[in-house]
């Protein structure tokens, strides 16, 4: 569960030390923040500890205070050949607070319909551009 106010930029290049966990966006993010006002760059330590995982109220003092959500969850749903289906939940105090539907074209590399939580489109493609990685490994190991 990421963090609702990151914004992922781009797959982490740098090595992680030991075994790398299932991050919530299937891989380690870098990436800005966008809560408050003025968008931020989060150390590694932040982005590690609560962007990429979420669950930062109290935590981190960029989290708004009194704010709604604390983490966003996705799952594949079903992947066609013209796209992938996904599902998001996005969590305040470790119960769905708004969900829904969202669905990634493989022709263009993008939502078809972008929701209106830019943060949250741009979770949506990274977890799905992770899972294409996963499954692209997968088939070049078999």
């Amino acid at each position: 569960m990421a963090c609702p106010y990151f914004y992922p930029e781009e797959k982490w290049k740098g090595k992680l030390a030991g075994r790398a966990p299932q991050f919530p966006l299937g891989d380690f993010y870098e990436g800005a923040c966008r809560a408050g006002d003025a968008e931020f760059r989060p150390d590694w330590d932040t982005l590690r500890e609560r962007c990429n995982m979420g669950y930062a109220r109290c935590q981190c003092p960029r989290f708004p205070e009194n704010a709604g959500p604390d983490a966003v969850r996705f799952t594949i749903v079903q992947d066609r050949e013209a796209a992938i289906a996904l599902y998001y939940v996005i969590e305040k105090n470790h119960a769905p607070y708004q969900h829904g539907p969202l669905e990634y074209d493989r022709a263009t590399g993008a939502l078809r319909a972008t929701p209106a939580n830019a943060a949250l489109g741009n979770q949506a493609r990274a977890y799905v551009e992770s899972y294409l990685r996963r499954i692209l490994a997968r088939a070049a190991t078999a």
